[in-house]
């Protein structure tokens, strides 16, 4: 009796013979008596009349093969299988590709024969209808903020991006490195055998079920990412920043929860926070007024610009008892100068202010020895020494910021600080000199 074969066409997929252990290519015997695991002979051993243990020569068997129509008949069951794996490996549409593929069909005749019992069949409609609105009922659950249906960005290989998303490619819609990444490495000893004795037999079961739980465990933690839009790193980022500060603070410690809460009752939680914060600091201004003696909107706004003018002031007269403190020093005025001229420039000042303090700065670096040095130009040697960086790390550094403007187009410190996770102050003085060196352009 022929049967349809419950492997693919690959033949290292398929069992070997337990007669001469050899890859079984189709057709070959399946015993009807004994099993499981079934009994599998090739046609040799089949003819040899081979018996092994319980099974007999005179059992009864199946005859395993795909050589019959199912849809077509000029279309074998292997042919639809083959079909099938086509058009999933080169995508739908690719004609060509899956005629290459199959080696045993053209290319009109793939497009026509799936077209016609895959797509145009009454018989899938009403299914595939029913999956597509149990699909859009699912989104319907999807958090507010975050959908899921977004296009995550599609980083270049190791780039830093690619990093801060774990390696996560958007195509596979996978990750380079699973979590519990080697978790089938319990598996790859184990092998079910008649002689098995019944207590090895339950150890080899419970040390599937292990696995199986970690698959389970693998997958939910892939869920939450998926669900809470963690993978879009960039947004994710942008999302948060549209909190005060007081609230970013309150997400980060909160985030741990997500898992627990899900993503529509977290977005719900941390907008009510972010709300009354916003209240408190309103309450807090009104009470301000009040203890003023303002009791209109219109003297509040007299207020506050007159506020704003006093901060102003006491700036400057701030300001000018700091450079009272160095004016019997014309090398510290200078100094101060200097700095000042690079604050109103927009720059961050790169000649030290003495301290009144008692408090001595931090010597330059030595860069003698250190790996990578001799890739620094002299004024970049002097950076580092300034910084107090390890060329290595600057060069590291540097490259993932002209890579990100090259990109771009354009970078600002605001990307350049998300990119390289260090002190602020040494980003802002490795982002200005890059400028002024010309290796980057401000966005």
């Amino acid at each position: 009796m022929e049967r349809l074969a419950s492997f693919s066409n690959d033949p290292f997929d398929k069992p070997p013979c337990r007669g001469c252990s050899s890859y079984l290519t189709e057709p070959y015997v399946k015993c009807a008596e004994c099993g499981p695991p079934p009994f599998l002979l090739c046609l040799q051993c089949f003819t040899r009349g081979f018996e092994y243990k319980k099974h007999q020569s005179d059992h009864t068997y199946e005859i395993m093969t795909s050589d019959f129509p199912v849809l077509d008949p000029n279309w074998t069951a292997q042919e639809e299988m083959s079909l099938l794996e086509a058009v999933m490996d080169c995508g739908f549409g690719n004609w060509q590709d899956v005629a290459n593929q199959m080696c045993t069909k053209s290319k009109e005749e793939c497009e026509k024969h799936y077209m016609k019992h895959f797509i145009n069949n009454p018989l899938f409609a009403s299914t595939l209808l029913n999956l597509k609105q149990a699909e859009e009922a699912q989104h319907n659950e999807t958090a507010i903020p975050f959908h899921s249906a977004d296009d995550p960005p599609r980083p270049t290989f190791d780039s830093l991006l690619s990093r801060d998303m774990a390696g996560y490619m958007p195509a596979r819609a996978d990750f380079v490195e699973e979590f519990d990444n080697y978790a089938e490495w319990d598996l790859r000893d184990i092998d079910f055998v008649e002689d098995d004795s019944d207590i090895l037999h339950a150890l080899k079961i419970a040390v599937v079920d292990i696995y199986h739980s970690r698959l389970k465990e693998r997958q939910r933690w892939k869920k939450i990412i998926r669900d809470h839009g963690l993978i879009n790193l960039r947004k994710f980022q942008i999302l948060e920043r549209r909190y005060p500060k007081e609230v970013q603070e309150l997400y980060e410690t909160m985030r741990r929860f997500a898992r627990i809460l899900g993503p529509v009752e977290h977005d719900k939680f941390i907008e009510s926070h972010a709300l009354e914060f916003e209240l408190r600091r309103e309450i807090k201004r009104l009470q301000e007024y009040r203890a003023a003696g303002i009791t209109n909107f219109c003297s509040a706004r007299t207020y506050d610009h007159l506020k704003k003018s006093r901060d102003e002031e006491r700036l400057k007269r701030t300001m000018l008892s700091e450079v009272l403190q160095y004016i019997q020093d014309s090398s510290a005025c200078q100094q101060w100068l200097s700095r000042q001229a690079d604050i109103d420039s927009g720059l961050t000042p790169t000649v030290p202010v003495p301290s009144t303090t008692g408090r001595r700065s931090a010597p330059p670096l030595n860069l003698t020895g250190l790996p990578g040095t001799e890739k620094l130009n002299e004024k970049e040697k002097e950076l580092c020494q300034m910084v107090r960086l390890v060329p290595g790390a600057y060069l590291e550094y540097k490259a993932a910021l002209v890579n990100e403007c090259n990109k771009q187009g354009g970078l600002r410190l605001a990307q350049a600080r998300a990119l390289i996770k260090i002190d602020v102050n040494k980003t802002r003085k490795i982002y200005d000199f890059l400028i002024r060196e010309g290796y980057i352009t401000k966005a």
